[in-house]
């Protein structure tokens, strides 16, 4: 008999069965009545196989469709991370009322809340990501009396788009690695980091003293978070003036203090070697471009710490890295002696640090 498993393809089948038959008899392909019957069967049966490993495939967290790996996931009490709406700031020229609706190219944002006079916290009313994108002059949807001037500016919560499936497969993976219970370390990462515009948590305990958690933030753009999303997060875990009464997520005793994640600046000094015609001007932009994205991995990469000891670790901006993908820019030959504030060797941040470009020169 045919030896099977689910990933035997046709062939495979076919040429399992044809040796089990006696040379004797005619088993020529598409002539032979044995051939004929038997690659019918054999069709027939690694249909059923891909069936089979398809269904196998929707049962295990690697493989499983986002549909199955959802229902896998609630099992442990997870689901996706649902699309929130980017809080953006508003500059007006008066005080605008609460409630009020303005359009910004084909989205539309509701005042919700005064911060000043003539600044306002707008909500987008449209949920994911792309409440982040855009700024500029807002038109009011009503009539807003004494109204001359609108513009919408600062994000100060990023709107997220839904869990992306195979974050959402990382995240279910991980869950595996520390339990989560009481306020310990996985608690604060998967309750604050489950919290809306915010991508990653580094947790230190005793940092002032015992029963005090420092909590240090960055957004889901992987960006320096505002203060309207530290207070938000600070509001959320352990509100100023109970701080360890247990009314928010954290425990009873648990003094907790919200921080942002600091900005490294990091000068780049390049020695580049153009192609024929090329100069600096020519690449700038791309070459800011490039550094920016590369920097921008090495924040996710911060925010992706699970354990006590990533958490006390720094990322490492490394200058091969740079070279390496400047190397690919249009109009770069060669590069040489890249320099990282000044020095010609790896920069390794501190642990509450993501690097900022600074100056760059070529």
């Amino acid at each position: 008999m045919a030896e099977l498993n689910l990933d035997t393809t046709y062939e495979d089948l076919m040429a399992q069965k044809m040796a089990g038959i006696d040379n004797s008899l005619d088993k020529r392909e598409g002539t032979s009545m044995i051939y004929n019957a038997t690659a019918a069967n054999s069709a027939e049966t690694v249909q059923m196989l891909v069936t089979l490993k398809n269904f196998v495939d929707m049962v295990f967290a690697d493989t499983a469709p986002r549909e199955y790996l959802i229902r896998r996931a609630a099992e442990r009490g997870l689901q996706p991370q649902p699309a929130t709406y980017a809080l953006r700031k508003g500059l007006f020229n008066i005080d605008v009322p609460i409630g009020s609706r303005y359009s910004l190219d084909e989205l539309n944002y509701t005042v919700i809340e005064r911060i000043a006079f003539g600044e306002f916290i707008l909500q987008c009313e449209t949920a994911g990501n792309v409440g982040n994108i855009f700024s500029g002059q807002l038109i009011p949807i009503d009539f807003v009396a004494g109204l001359e001037t609108a513009m919408l500016t600062d994000v100060l919560v990023p709107g997220e788009d839904e869990e992306e499936t195979e974050a959402f497969r990382t995240r279910y993976f991980n869950s595996f690695q520390s339990t989560a219970f009481g306020g310990n370390r996985a608690d604060y990462k998967e309750k604050v980091g489950a919290m809306s515009g915010v991508g990653g948590v580094r947790v230190y305990r005793a940092w002032n003293g015992g029963g005090t958690v420092k909590l240090v933030i960055i957004d889901s753009q992987f960006q320096k978070p505002s203060q309207t999303l530290i207070d938000q997060v600070q509001a959320a875990v352990d509100p100023v003036g109970e701080n360890g009464e247990g009314v928010g997520t954290a425990p009873i005793d648990h003094i907790v203090t919200v921080f942002s994640v600091e900005e490294a600046i990091v000068n780049i000094g390049l020695n580049i070697t153009y192609q024929t015609g090329w100069t600096w001007s020519d690449v700038e932009a791309s070459v800011q471009l490039v550094i920016d994205e590369y920097f921008s991995e090495l924040a996710e990469q911060w925010a992706q710490a699970v354990s006590k000891e990533e958490d006390e670790q720094g990322v490492v901006i490394r200058v091969s890295q740079i070279e390496t993908r400047l190397l690919g820019v249009d109009g770069i030959l060669d590069i040489a002696d890249t320099t990282l504030n000044g020095n010609t060797t790896n920069i390794e941040l501190g642990s509450e640090e993501i690097p900022k470009r600074g100056a760059v020169s070529g």
